[in-house]
């Protein structure tokens, strides 16, 4: 046989061949943290447990010689002894574009008021975990910005760029304020990530505090407190993927998260 058909059979056998994905299993559910035998995953990638409907979606935060801890990001219900943990070999990930502006998203990037606006339209992907800017390549506090609030202008001047805290006991005006901010700051996109809140709570501040007009020009990232601490923690991260995202697009974002001790 020549050589030339030695490579032709080796093509023909490549193209019977069958290929397969090796999955793991769970070996124990402790809590909140699932422990599974999953080979070849790696911290911040997400794998898929196999249950009826759809599957939970989890992410790895650890790992010892043999086994690998995942984190859910949804409710357990459902997951059994041996259930299969399948490994995407991605990074936990979201869908950003223009059309976020004026919706309400989960903790996972994913919108929560398709009864109200229908599915969302965004295509574009960013990671939840970015890269930090260089510090010598960050932009120095050199301006002001307005918060639409006279008291906080003329006594608590804030630059852009600078990080600031509201800090009150319960009830003392905390949301109130951002929802003030929202409204009336001088900036082009609010992403408001709130974590923790009690359930009934979310749907106050998104139609008393901050209202048509301020969602309008806004994201809202919302994980309440009956969720897992993953999801809490990941909520702060989508937040600022989102404004990450708009802030490479030009725009002047303003980033608030209510409560980041959540």
């Amino acid at each position: 046989m020549t050589e030339h058909g030695d490579y032709d059979t080796l093509l023909d056998n490549l193209e019977e061949l069958q290929l397969t994905t090796v999955n793991g299993r769970i070996t124990e559910i402790v809590g909140m943290l699932i422990k599974a035998i999953v080979p070849n995953v790696k911290i911040g990638e997400v794998c898929l447990v196999k249950r009826e409907g759809e599957p939970l979606r989890t992410e790895v935060v650890g790992f010892t010689q043999d086994e690998v801890f995942l984190s859910p990001l949804g409710e357990m219900t459902g997951v059994g002894p041996s259930s299969e943990v399948i490994p995407t070999k991605l990074p936990l990930h979201i869908k950003v574009g223009p059309k976020l502006l004026g919706r309400v998203l989960n903790g996972i990037g994913e919108p929560i008021d398709e009864h109200l606006h229908g599915p969302l339209d965004v295509d574009e992907v960013y990671p939840i975990i970015g890269p930090p800017p260089h510090p010598l390549t960050r932009q120095r506090i050199t301006e002001p910005i307005s918060v639409g609030i006279r008291a906080l202008d003329g006594v608590l001047t804030t630059g852009k760029g600078q990080r600031i805290g509201i800090f009150a006991a319960a009830g003392g005006g905390k949301s109130t304020t951002l929802g003030m901010i929202a409204r009336n700051a001088v900036a082009d996109v609010n992403v408001i990530s709130l974590i923790g809140e009690r359930g009934r709570e979310v749907r106050d501040f998104i139609e008393k505090d901050l209202g048509p007009e301020g969602l309008a020009k806004s994201v809202v990232i919302v994980s309440t407190s009956d969720q897992s601490s993953q999801l809490r923690l990941n909520a702060a991260y989508v937040g600022m993927a989102i404004a990450e995202y708009f802030r490479d697009q030009g725009k002047s974002v303003i980033l608030m998260q209510d409560s980041i001790t959540r």
